[in-house]
């Protein structure tokens, strides 16, 4: 088998998954300060990371020299694919037909580059591996196990995890009541490289709350497999979040985020906007509104009338 890495980092949802050149420079700085770390801490390195931008992206400043920086981290030596065909994942920011069109079209146009990386296997592993999110440093060996040991499950995931205030290092509990995005998806080569195969086996779902409704998933229950990331830049997520449960002190910190390779990772610096930095103190039920209200019924109908 073959496992990929996959990394949405343009496209997705508001504002053409694209919220500016401070947004991206500041996540593209996550990335390379929290995730990469993380991902080369894998006891198992054998897997591919799949980075997937928008069309528009493909001769970006900060897009190349992310690649180049990539390519020669001595820290990070696993096979790295950029594709420029947009996100592989259901966009609900559209309507259902357009929707699905633009899915057949991202999952084709990424193919061609993904092609050379997967011959010679009968399976595909994708993990969804975002952009300011990290995974215990065991995840790829168990996913690859898991399923080596499984063959009627197509779905392994992490229920619980951590959440962590990258710039204030601060670390609590992460309890979702929904499941989150933090799964890797078995496909047979085949159905993974074919478009319409490929959004069969999956549904598609629209969401990863709705992935264990389409196909046979297990999740483990116990292990808190990951790291959710808050860093004022976040489209939904705060630490001081519903879903936070008992935060840990002093050496725990450091125990805990040496099982992600973060134990020698300082604290982040960015800058962020006005806005963030009113909104960040406020309830989260507040947060919501004014990001819904603000984000959906105002910005975004500007930026689609400026689109068309």
């Amino acid at each position: 088998m073959k496992h990929l890495l996959y990394t949405p980092f343009t496209g997705l949802g508001l504002y053409g998954g694209h919220r500016g050149k401070r947004w991206l420079k500041n996540r593209i700085k996550i990335f390379k300060q929290f995730v990469i770390p993380s991902l080369s801490s894998q006891t198992n390195k054998d897997f591919i990371l799949w980075i997937s931008w928008r069309y528009e992206d493909l001769r970006d400043p900060l897009i190349l020299e992310l690649k180049h920086w990539l390519d020669n981290c001595p820290k990070f030596c696993q096979s790295i694919v950029f594709t420029y065909n947009g996100v592989c994942f259901w966009d609900d920011k559209y309507p259902d037909d357009e929707a699905y069109s633009r899915l057949v079209n991202s999952v084709h146009g990424s193919m061609g580059e993904l092609l050379n990386h997967i011959v010679e296997c009968k399976e595909v592993l994708m993990t969804i591996q975002p952009s300011d999110d990290v995974y215990h440093s065991s995840m790829v060996q168990e996913a690859q196990d898991f399923f080596k040991g499984n063959r009627k499950a197509h779905v392994y995931g992490y229920r619980r995890g951590y959440v962590m205030d990258y710039v204030n290092r601060r670390l609590a509990e992460w309890n979702p009541k929904t499941t989150p995005p933090f799964y890797t998806i078995r496909f047979p080569r085949e159905t993974f490289m074919d478009p319409l195969k490929h959004l069969a086996y999956i549904g598609p779902y629209k969401s990863h709350e709705y992935v264990k409704d389409y196909l046979p998933a297990i999740y483990d229950e116990d292990k808190r497999g990951f790291i959710v990331g808050t860093h004022g830049e976040n489209i939904s997520t705060i630490f001081n979040h519903p879903y936070t449960g008992h935060e840990f002190l002093g050496s725990n910190i450091e125990d805990i985020l040496g099982q992600f390779g973060l134990r020698e990772v300082p604290p982040l610096e960015i800058s962020t906007g006005i806005r963030r930095m009113l909104m960040k103190n406020l309830p989260h039920g507040w947060q919501r509104k004014l990001r819904y209200w603000f984000g959906e019924k105002f910005y975004a109908k500007i930026y689609d009338f400026l689109r068309a």
